[in-house]
Formats: C-alpha cells, structure tokens, sequence
C-alpha cells in the first residue's frame, strides 16, 4: 500500500532528521492556529488576509523551524513571525480596512462590546497588538516581546500607555451609557 506524501515532505521532500514529522505539525497547528487566526483577523479585519498571513505564518515556520525552543518559545515564535509578515504588509500599502467581522465573547453585554471594539480601533496598531497578545492570548511580557521584536521593559512601558489610553478613550463611551 502506496503511502500520500505528509505536509512535511511535501514542503522539505525528503525530510531531514530534524523536521518535524506530520502527527507532530498537526498537534502544533491545531493548538496554535485558533489563537493565531483570531489575533491576525483582529489586528487586519480581513478574514481573507489573515487567512494568507497564517498559511505564510506556518510556511516560514516550517522553513526556518528552530529544534532547540519548547513550546512557550514556539508560541512566541509563531507570534513573531505573524507580526513581521503583518508589518511588511502594512508597510506595503495594500489596504486593510474593511468591514470587521464580530468578535465572539470579548465582553458580557452588547454595548461593552462595542465600547471595546470602537476602542481598539481607535488606538494605534501597536497599541492595540501589545493589548490583544497581553489580554487575549494571555502572554507575559517576555512572550510579548519575542513575538513584537521589543525589549520586555518596553512591553511594560508600552503596555501601560495602550492601557491608560484605552482607559481615556472608554471613559467619555461609559460616561454617556449610564446617563442615556
């Protein structure tokens, strides 16, 4: 019985010893994925694009993999390479801005949500980046920084500038929802 050729030898051919073999590569995507889309379609808008940069994301990964990193360092990694593929195409002009898909679960009620989402959009890419890795995805600010390019004391300062901005941008929004 002829065997289909995995992801893994479709991309390296015969695979050296130290790529990863295609049980092992499905069990990384499928827990890395999920997060990784949501975090690209939340900073593009574009389920197409972010889409395109997570496939780039995973082939950049599989090219230039690292045997040495556990997982946290994986994790990171794949971060960091989605940012850098998200800045080069941000930096190459092609328009991002397009209607936003609803995200689901970000706050209780309706109207948080949209406080919230109208926030994040406000605020500068960077800023809403460093919030969405630090709140969404949970990382610290070690794991923001291998995935931004920072210093981690830039995370910390960064961080609590996109907060405090944040705060200020929600506060007139929440001001006038309880006197409405």
């Amino acid at each position: 019985m002829e065997r289909t050729p995995g992801i893994v030898s479709l991309v390296f051919g015969d695979a050296p010893t130290s790529a990863l073999d295609e049980p092992t590569f499905r069990l990384l995507y499928n827990s890395t994925a999920p997060p990784l889309r949501a975090y690209l379609l939340h900073v593009c808008r574009r389920p197409d694009v972010a889409d395109d940069l997570l496939q780039e994301t995973y082939c950049r990964y599989l090219m230039h993999r690292r045997t040495d990193m556990d997982d946290s360092q994986t994790r990171s990694y794949l971060y960091r390479i989605a940012t850098n593929l998200l800045h080069d195409r941000v930096r190459s002009r092609v328009d991002l801005a397009v209607p936003e898909i609803p995200e689901q679960g970000v706050a209780p009620d309706l109207a948080t949500r949209l406080d919230v989402r109208s926030t994040l959009r406000r605020l500068k890419p960077r800023e809403s980046e460093l919030l969405w890795l630090a709140y969404v995805e949970g990382m610290n600010h070690e794991e923001i920084a291998a995935a931004t390019g920072l210093r981690p004391l830039s995370i910390k300062i960064l961080l609590f500038r996109a907060r405090r901005k944040a705060a200020q941008l929600l506060a007139p929004a929440q001001k006038q929802t309880r006197f409405a």
